[in-house]
């Protein structure tokens, strides 16, 4: 899980450097699976549930799974998430950013992605053995509600390894010592994902791509973590 971990921080780092105005979803998508095959990974989305391509690239509204397209143009000031998951020798990881292409439109873009990813690292940060989801959802939710975000409740994070989406889910709310305990060893998918309205979502005509119910902005920030004895360790990082 290590190296797939790396494989995916290497790809993820390579798309996001593509990133920019004028460039499509479809485009993006393309360069991850080249460079995921040049490393000798393999896409864990591809398939996945009919998933349609190796990458889910969701822009602005939009909060997770959108479907690259050729015709789906990235705009300056678009706030893009690219979310991806990788195989390497059977064990798979899984990872999201949030960036702004080009200049951003406005302020509170700007501070959505930076919170969204502080967040996610505040919910690493309580991870330990003996953990328990509530404490790492509590953690997430406390941070982000100084804000006044909206916290997506429908989608969580979850357990994974041999399974893209294995037990348990690791939502990014909730009370502290409630949930169940988390032992060392395990891995787990931390991926909080924030708006600036409604926490509610729908799902598109397309049946993947989950958009925000009251047209807000999102971000999307996810890492893969082994959880130890003294905290976690990030596999999806270089």
């Amino acid at each position: 899980m290590r190296e797939s971990g790396r494989l995916l921080a290497t790809v993820l780092q390579a798309v996001k450097a593509k990133v920019e105005p004028g460039v499509s979803t479809k485009d993006l998508a393309r360069l991850a699976a080249t460079e995921l095959a040049k490393l000798g990974g393999r896409p864990a989305f591809l398939g996945y549930q009919g998933f349609p391509d190796v990458i889910c690239i969701s822009i602005n509204d939009e909060v997770v799974h959108g479907i690259p397209r050729a015709d789906k143009i990235i705009h300056t000031g678009d706030l893009v998430s690219l979310d991806f998951g990788v195989i390497y020798e059977d064990m798979i990881t899984d990872a999201a950013i949030t960036l702004i292409a080009g200049k951003p439109k406005q302020k509170r873009h700007v501070n959505l992605v930076s919170h969204t990813e502080t967040a996610l690292q505040v919910g690493i940060d309580a991870v330990h053995a003996g953990v328990r989801t509530g404490d790492i959802g509590a953690s997430i939710e406390r941070y982000l509600k100084k804000y006044g975000y909206g916290i997506v409740r429908d989608l969580v994070g979850h357990g994974v390894g041999h399974e893209l989406h294995e037990d348990p889910n690791i939502p990014n709310y909730g009370r502290p010592d409630s949930g169940p305990w988390l032992n060392a060893g395990l891995t787990i998918a931390i991926e909080p994902m924030v708006t600036l309205g409604t926490d509610r979502i729908y799902i598109a005509d397309d049946d993947w791509t989950v958009l925000t119910a009251d047209g807000s902005w999102s971000a999307h920030f996810e890492h893969t973590v082994l959880i130890t004895d003294t905290g976690a360790e990030i596999l999806t990082c270089l």
